[in-house]
């Protein structure tokens, strides 16, 4: 009971912020982030110390490689995560933005303007960059934030959230238009998924264990930033150096991330020809394949595949393989195997690039280029707050524009209906 009585505390004085955040401007908002990007910096010996302490944890209780590489700030990091802050100040502010204006016959004025979602709670796992993108994010576009990350980056994450909160407090802010969770007890996301009444919608990032528990606890509307489940597939027309270059991109560059692609596909005609060379170069880097009988024709020494490698995010330097009959083979395996994520094609072939942009049901769908883009900072968004994989009512990176909703402002002139 105590823990839903603080709980529910903190998601009424969210929602009590979240409305005076519809009377501060966007020169204010601004100025609030470009301290916080220069708090960030000035401080980042104490986000690296208390990042350390996590990863001294993680070490300890034996987490992937590719897990402690997701955990892991460095002044590198710490210096992107400043500058998305400052890029979120050149981008317009959403809020107020009028979408569609019209006048009808009887004279009224009607606007469809742009409005904060209100009071939003984010539920994540393991990578602390994502809390200063989703306080920019939220604080940019006038919504309230409940933060919920996961006890294997707990330290890091208080130690951005206490800096950028210091922040807020010295513009005469209310502090509670960011709220962060700091119990690693499991009840906690089930009280939050039931304050309906307080929390406007939920975002979950993490695994499939986590959206799955939050999609179906959840009285308050979820959108999901499900598994990057990413493909490549190289058709018979590929630039064949260009296919190199961009698919150990896509896998090697970081393979822990959403983005990283975990299955490729070649086409039946140029498979002699491109895998024994690409597949030498990723085994170089350290990633295991697992390849289709075919592939392991034509290169032996690699392990099967089994059906499930293909449904399988690895998130780590593994990659399965598949040598597929046509353009159209491609595609179906694609949509029935994809988390409808982000998806890529390697050709010269202008007719098949539109038939894989017209057919592939994913968020993000590519042609000669490398999946790892589909970040909200790369499309020029200034961050992310999640990648979402639903059709509804966001699609793809989520920024600025995807944390509004919208409402109509009405003129008249003493109309009545009749």
């Amino acid at each position: 009971m105590e823990l839903k009585k603080k709980l529910t505390d903190i998601a009424k004085r969210a929602q009590a912020a979240s409305r005076f955040m519809l009377t501060v401007s966007a020169e204010t908002k601004n100025e609030v982030l470009k301290a916080m990007a220069a708090a960030l910096l000035d401080r980042k010996a104490q986000v690296l110390g208390a990042n350390r302490q996590d990863i001294r944890k993680a070490r300890t209780k034996g987490l992937s490689a590719a897990f402690i590489d997701r955990l892991t700030l460095n002044e590198k990091r710490i210096k992107e995560m400043s500058g998305s802050l400052i890029e979120l100040t050149k981008l317009p502010d959403p809020v107020g933005e009028v979408i569609k204006a019209w006048r009808r016959p009887n004279g009224l004025w009607i606007h469809k303007v742009r409005t904060p979602i209100g009071v939003i709670a984010i539920i994540y796992e393991s990578r602390p960059n994502v809390t200063a993108d989703c306080i920019g994010l939220c604080f940019k576009s006038g919504n309230s934030l409940i933060l919920r990350g996961g006890s294997e980056a707990l330290n890091s994450n208080l130690s951005i959230y206490q800096i950028l909160k210091d922040i807020i407090k010295k513009y005469g802010i209310p502090e509670d238009v960011i709220s962060m969770v700091d119990t690693n007890n499991r009840q906690a996301v089930d009280i939050l998924l039931r304050l309906d009444n307080y929390i406007d919608l939920v975002m979950p990032r993490g695994g499939a264990g986590l959206i799955n528990r939050v999609v179906s606890s959840s009285r308050i509307p979820v959108i999901k930033h499900y598994k990057g489940l990413c493909h490549i597939y190289v058709d018979e027309w590929a630039d064949l150096n260009m296919a190199v270059n961009i698919c150990y991109n896509a896998k090697v560059q970081r393979p822990g991330v959403c983005n990283a692609m975990e299955s490729l596909l070649v086409h039946k005609d140029i498979a002699v020809r491109f895998l024994p060379g690409m597949i030498k170069k990723f085994k170089q880097a350290g990633v295991e394949i697992r390849g289709c009988p075919i592939t392991q024709k034509i290169v032996s020494s690699i392990a099967k595949a089994r059906e499930k490698d293909y449904h399988t995010e690895y998130l780590d330097l593994i990659l399965s393989v598949k040598v597929v009959e046509d353009l159209a083979a491609a595609i179906r395996h694609i949509n029935y195997y994809g988390s409808h994520h982000s998806d890529s094609i390697i050709t010269d072939n202008y007719e098949n690039a539109l038939e894989f942009l017209k057919q592939i049901d994913s968020a993000c769908v590519y042609v000669n280029a490398s999946t790892r883009f589909t970040d909200g900072y790369q499309f020029g968004m200034g961050a992310e707050i999640g990648i979402s994989t639903d059709k509804l009512h966001a699609r793809g990176p989520m920024a600025l524009e995807e944390l509004t909703t919208y409402k109509y402002i009405v003129f008249g002139s003493g109309q009545i209906r009749k």
